[in-house]
C-alpha cells in the first residue's frame, strides 16, 4: 500500500509582464524580492514544495533559481526548494551540482533539482550552444551531472565539455534530490525512468488525462529497470489561481492567462487564445486550475485519480498578475485547498 502524502506546491518563472492596464512592468529586482516573499508564504501556510524555474529572456526575472532559492532557505523551515527547471543542456553540470549542493547545505537537505532540455531556447546561443545538439547535449549532461552525484572523484569524456581527468567536485551533499521535466515526449518519459529519477510533467494545455499513456509508460519502465516502487515518485505543474469566491477567480484571472498565451503563441503559431479556450481548460478534464479552493481541490483530487501523481504544484502568475493576489492564491492553496484534499486522502 502506497503511504506516501500527496504533495502540494507553487512554480514560478518570476514573471515579468506589463499591467494591461496601465502599462506599468514591475523591476527586475522587485520581482525577485516578490518571489521570496512568495516562498516565506508558502512555507509560512504548509505547502510542501516551491520551484523556481529558469528562463533568459525579458517577460522572466529568474535565470538564476538557486540564487533565488538560497535567499529563502534562510527564511524556512519545512518546504521543499527546488528548480523548476533547471535548463541543463545550456549549463555545466559541475557546477550545477556544486549549486545545489550548497542549496542542500542552506536548506538543511531541503534542495530539489529538477532539470530539462528546456522548452525556451534563449539560454542555448547565450551559452554558445548549438541547438542542432538540443538532443545530445541533455542526455550527455545528465549522464555527467549523476556520475557527480553518485562519486567525489569523476571521470568524463564526452563530445559537448572538456574532459574531466579524475577530479573531485565539492562540497559533497548527501541526498540531493533530482528529478527530471519533461513536457511529453515517450524518450524523454523512459530516459527518466531507466535512470530511477522522478518524473515532473508539465501539464499546461489539452487534457490531462491523455498523459496517463506517458504516465503509464514511465512506471512500467521505472519497474521493469529494477527500481524500487517506495521511491517511484510523479509531478505534475500546470496553470492556475485561488480566489475565495469562483467567478470572482474566473474573471480576475483570465486577462492575465490572454496575455502570457498569446505573447507565447505568436512565437510558437498556437491559435488565439480566447475566452472560449479559457473556459475549455478550466473544464474539470482541462489543464487550467482556476476557481475557489472547493472547485481547485476537486480537480486536483480528479487529476490525482486519474494519472496517480505524487504531487501538484500551481503555477501562478502566467501573464501580469498583482502581487497581491498571487499571495492570497498561495495562502488559500495552503490553508484552504490543502486541508480538503489532506481530509480527502488521508483521513
Amino acid at each position: 500500500m502506497n503511504m506516501k502524502r500527496f504533495e502540494l506546491g507553487i512554480t514560478t518563472f518570476a514573471e515579468v509582464m506589463p499591467d494591461p492596464k496601465t502599462g506599468h512592468t514591475v523591476s527586475y529586482d522587485e520581482r525577485i524580492r516578490q518571489v521570496v516573499d512568495e516562498i516565506r508564504l508558502a512555507d509560512h501556510v504548509g505547502l510542501d514544495f516551491f520551484g523556481v524555474g529558469e528562463h533568459h529572456r525579458k517577460d522572466f526575472a529568474a535565470s538564476a533559481p538557486h540564487m533565488i532559492l538560497a535567499a529563502a532557505a534562510p527564511l524556512t523551515k519545512h518546504i521543499k526548494l527546488g528548480s523548476a527547471v533547471t535548463v541543463l543542456s545550456s549549463d555545466d553540470p559541475v557546477r550545477v551540482y556544486q549549486n545545489f549542493a550548497t542549496l542542500n547545505a542552506l536548506s538543511s537537505g531541503r534542495a530539489e533539482l529538477m532539470v530539462g532540455r528546456g522548452s525556451f531556447i534563449e539560454s542555448f546561443p547565450l551559452f554558445g550552444y548549438d541547438l542542432h545538439d538540443y538532443h545530445t547535449l541533455f542526455e550527455e549532461k545528465l549522464d555527467l551531472l549523476l556520475n557527480i552525484r553518485d562519486h567525489e572523484n569523476v571521470f568524463y569524456k564526452g563530445k559537448h565539455r572538456a574532459m574531466i581527468n579524475h577530479l573531485g567536485v565539492y562540497p559533497r551533499t548527501h541526498d540531493l534530490h533530482i528529478s527530471v521535466a519533461v513536457g511529453g515526449t515517450p524518450e524523454s518519459v523512459i530516459r527518466a525512468a531507466e535512470k530511477g529519477l522522478p518524473l515532473f510533467l508539465a501539464i499546461i494545455g489539452g487534457m490531462p488525462r491523455m498523459f496517463k499513456g506517458l504516465v503509464d509508460l514511465y512506471k512500467k519502465t521505472y519497474l521493469a529497470s529494477g527500481h524500487p516502487l517506495e521511491k517511484m515518485f510523479i509531478s505534475v505543474h500546470s496553470h492556475g489561481f485561488v480566489m475565495e469566491d469562483f467567478q470572482e477567480a474566473y474573471d480576475t484571472y483570465y486577462p492575465s492567462m490572454e496575455q502570457a498565451m498569446n505573447i507565447i503563441g505568436k512565437e510558437r503559431g498556437w491559435q488565439t487564445y480566447t475566452k472560449q479556450s479559457y473556459a475549455a481548460a478550466n473544464s474539470l478534464e482541462g489543464a487550467l486550475f482556476v476557481g475557489d479552493p472547493l472547485y481547485v481541490s476537486k480537480k486536483i483530487l480528479y487529476l490525482k485519480q486519474t494519472l496517480g501523481i505524487d504531487r501538484f504544484t500551481l503555477h501562478v502568475p502566467v501573464g501580469y498578475l498583482n502581487h497581491d493576489l498571487v499571495m492570497k492564491s498561495i495562502e488559500l492553496l495552503g490553508t484552504a485547498v490543502k486541508p480538503i484534499i489532506d481530509q480527502k486522502l488521508h483521513p
